[in-house]
């Protein structure tokens, strides 16, 4: 883009500000009292592309009568916003009363004129089943790439177990009572670190695009990195691509899940069991970024290097079933963590050739070779460490975005970047 134009462009979006999300004269929008049905499960390209995302798990105990006002940062820009709504580890039922999505301005309070009701089926409310997600109806409107979303949702009923994110590395808010159409952040006074409900938001996107899903961990998921800042890897990532002057793929979702493991389901369900929910059933899924295992390997017993791998193979093989590309990240040096041991550095050694050299993977991006030290390639670099030796700082967490080759992400592009890899 000329520079000169940049200004213009600036200049407008600020003046659409109030359209952004829902459009500006659009028309009425179904305004139901009763509960809809939950919507089924994407099947078509009308559901668009996941623009952000987080995996689902159970974090507490569900409570009646509170609001909720997530903060979330899209990647990819485009129409027709839907959210998904998850109680997938719910074992009662989950009524949200209203749901609403505007622009973030700052803290708890948003754009004025931004905040617009979503709907489902064309009801305000809707019930989830336990162990159900449901989508709203799209919404009209542009949503610009990155840019930070407040979902305001407020359950009327709910019991039992809470479906939601524990640690988001993003302050959101909480209230008592439905105050999700107020743009003011006056009612929105208690601080969360967690998402509650949502795991996914979608848009429709210029025609061709995708995404790609980070199956991960707590380095997936942001741990040390800048609360609040978006300096998770996946989102510096999501940087990169859109300032990618080639490439179809500008989605990025992010699924990591602190300690989370391939083989075992603690904590969490394992990376084979939440597969499909947390990455294949997400909206223009092109690629899945595998980035895991250092948590299997440092376990107690921990993985064998063989049984790492054949969880390795067997994801491998459900994503190529899916249609899916897979790119594979070495597992990053660990040494100075508590549990780091030579048993399992030889393990690490050993998967990692597997994930180089075994073609088993569509590309592969080296996190082991660019975090490693130079002087002690069994321990982060010293510049990129957040300090507890396994965890990069934001410095890493960028260190390792760039390392991925974007042409990987891409099913068309994978096979060569895999040659010139190997």
């Amino acid at each position: 883009m000329p520079r000169t134009a940049r200004p213009r462009c600036r200049a407008a979006l600020a003046a659409l500000s109030s359209c952004v999300v829902l459009g500006c004269g659009t028309g009425a929008t179904p305004q139901g009292d009763q509960p809809a049905p939950p919507s089924s499960a994407p099947t078509g390209a009308e559901y668009g592309v996941v623009t952000w995302a987080s995996s689902a798990d159970r974090i507490g105990e569900a409570v009646d009568g509170r609001g909720y006002r997530l903060l979330v940062h899209t990647s990819v820009g485009g129409s027709g916003l839907r959210v998904r709504l998850s109680n997938a580890f719910g074992d009662q039922p989950v009524t949200f009363g209203n749901v609403h999505v505007g622009l973030r301005r700052d803290g708890a309070a948003l754009v004025p004129g931004s905040n617009r009701r979503l709907t489902f089926g064309g009801a305000r409310t809707v019930t989830v089943p336990a162990g159900g997600i449901v989508y709203s109806d799209p919404l009209p409107g542009h949503v610009p790439a990155a840019s930070t979303l407040a979902v305001s949702l407020y359950v009327a009923r709910a019991g039992g177990s809470l479906t939601g994110h524990w640690m988001a590395m993003q302050t959101s808010y909480t209230t008592e009572g439905d105050h999700t159409a107020e743009e003011s952040a006056a009612n929105w006074k208690q601080r969360t670190g967690s998402w509650f409900y949502l795991d996914a938001v979608t848009v429709r996107p210029r025609e061709g695009t995708g995404a790609v899903a980070a199956l991960g961990d707590s380095i997936t998921d942001g741990w040390q990195s800048t609360t609040d800042r978006n300096r998770r890897w996946p989102d510096y990532l999501a940087r990169r691509l859109a300032r990618s002057a080639t490439g179809t793929v500008e989605g990025v979702a992010n699924e990591g899940i602190a300690g989370n493991r391939v083989l075992t389901d603690v904590p969490g369900q394992s990376a084979l069991n939440r597969l499909s929910r947390d990455v294949l059933s997400l909206p223009g899924v092109r690629t899945v970024f595998l980035f895991q295992g250092v948590n299997d390997i440092k376990a107690e017993p921990g993985a064998t290097a063989d049984e790492l791998i054949a969880g390795y193979r067997t994801l491998i093989d459900r994503a190529h079933a899916a249609g899916k590309c897979v790119v594979g990240a070495t597992i990053a040096p660990y040494k100075g963590w508590q549990e780091w041991d030579p048993a399992g550095e030889a393990v690490r050694r050993k998967v990692n050739a597997f994930v180089r050299y075994s073609g088993a993977f569509d590309a592969v991006t080296d996190f082991d070779r660019v975090l490693r030290s130079p002087y002690d390639p069994e321990r982060i670099l010293p510049a990129f460490d957040g300090g507890d030796h396994l965890h990069p700082n934001d410095k890493g967490m960028q260190a390792m975005a760039d390392a991925v080759d974007l042409r990987s992400l891409d099913c068309r592009n994978a096979l060569s970047s895999t040659r010139e890899i190997l």
